[in-house]
């Protein structure tokens, strides 16, 4: 059946309901290039002033998962489950969360992207491990998933090309907000990735995408529904995105943290979201007689990191790279460390080198922010509060000019909840 491009606009444009057939048609023909960028951007920008409801949510993620190829796991020897987070400011949890769930019986393939903006790539940090590649064949990816039970690879061209389109489209027209899109652009590629149960970490505060906990708890409920409706075990976490994760931001920074979390030591905000999504993935997957805090403990979950790193050709012992260049920010008043805004760490993490404005611009590997203090922490007038690592000098004056009002000493701090809240079908 074909329709008409413009019609479809208007459709949405009147705040009407696109039929499943006028949404497998749009998203088809948008892929093959019968409908423009231009078409394609005016009927975003009326989804995202519009909405949708959840059956034409629900039917524009099949139209996008049926663009392409499925994977399926159902001849591995263990079950799957799989983690997606929104997107963070030294949110590294992934590195230390795959091998750990594996040591606990279930396969974790993880299929992740590089940075963009103030937002760290999961791609970018493992590759400031010398010899670690991210692009696998679907072929390497099973028999790993087989032999060592975690995979952290890039997702191959032919999950959802809809989406991909899509996407770029989005960041060039203003309509990367539409709760419908950002749904369905992240669980098509998570259901046609064929994970058998999926853990969202959507974040909301400061650094987060979701400034507002009722967008963040929206498109938490919209996932978890896509999911559900799609077969995948499906289950969202709440998360705290005001201040940074750990105690870095950066990508070597962040690899040296999640190793010491692997050792059993880390910082603790790392150790409980890591913990707590390990026992949701668990759960999700059905294995309910392990213990994750045990696997980090005992060293398994190091163990099945070095053979995850080794596997796919980096060095596990090798010496991670340093920044020739660092700047000390310390305090300027002796108090309670009351804030210390994630967006701002963020963006100085992205100024130094770490991140990129463009998909196509390179990135440090030894550039970011370290932290020597967390909310709650008393501190002292002079005390070194941050370190800038970057490759030159040059970088600093801009990274500092974001950091202007990012940290906040006072009398007293009030604590907040790491993980706000559990959300389910």
């Amino acid at each position: 059946m074909s329709f008409d491009a413009v019609d479809v606009i208007r459709t949405k444009r009147d705040k009407g309901e696109l039929s499943d057939e006028q949404i497998d048609w749009v998203i088809d023909a948008y892929t093959h290039g019968a409908v423009a960028d231009e078409q394609m951007s005016s009927l975003a920008m009326a989804i995202l002033l519009n909405g949708m409801n959840r059956r034409e949510i629900a039917r524009w993620t099949a139209a996008m998962i049926a663009s392409g190829e499925r994977m399926d796991f159902a001849k591995l020897s263990r079950p799957t489950a799989d983690k997606h987070s929104t997107g963070g400011v030294g949110d590294k949890i992934t590195l230390p969360l795959a091998p750990l769930v594996a040591a606990c019986g279930v396969a974790v393939p993880q299929l992740s992207g590089r940075g963009l903006g103030h937002t760290g790539g999961t791609l970018d940090k493992l590759e400031s491990i010398p010899g670690w590649r991210a692009a696998l064949s679907n072929d390497e990816l099973m028999q790993q998933l087989e032999d060592v039970g975690a995979v952290i690879c890039a997702a191959g061209d032919g999950l959802a090309p809809a989406d991909k389109k899509l996407y770029a489209l989005r960041d060039v027209t203003g309509t990367v907000e539409a709760i419908p899109l950002i749904a369905s652009s992240i669980m098509s590629k998570k259901i046609a990735e064929g994970t058998g149960a999926l853990v969202l970490d959507v974040k909301v505060g400061t650094g987060a995408f979701m400034k507002d906990l009722a967008d963040a708890r929206e498109l938490a409920e919209t996932m978890v529904a896509l999911g559900t409706d799609a077969g995948v075990k499906t289950v969202a976490l709440l998360t705290d995105m005001s201040t940074p994760l750990g105690l870095t931001a950066g990508n070597a920074l962040e690899v040296r943290e999640s190793v010491e979390v692997l050792a059993g030591g880390g910082p603790a905000d790392v150790v409980e979201l890591t913990v707590a999504l390990a026992a949701e993935m668990l759960a999700a997957a059905g294995v309910t007689d392990v213990d994750p805090a045990e696997r980090l403990r005992d060293g398994t979950a190091m163990d099945a990191w070095r053979r995850m790193i080794a596997a796919q050709g980096g060095d596990p012992d090798a010496d991670l790279p340093v920044a020739p260049e660092k700047h000390v920010v310390k305090a300027q008043s002796t108090g309670v460390l009351s804030g210390l805004d994630a967006l701002a760490v963020g963006v100085a993490a992205w100024r130094l080198g770490a991140g990129r404005a463009r998909k196509e611009d390179p990135v440090s590997a030894v550039a970011g922010v370290e932290m020597h203090a967390k909310p709650g922490d008393q501190v002292s007038e002079g005390q070194p509060l941050l370190t800038l690592h970057a490759d030159d000098t040059s970088r600093f004056d801009r990274a500092l000019e974001s950091l202007a009002d990012a940290i906040q000493i006072s009398a007293a701090y009030t604590p907040t909840p790491l993980v706000i809240d559990r959300i389910t079908a």
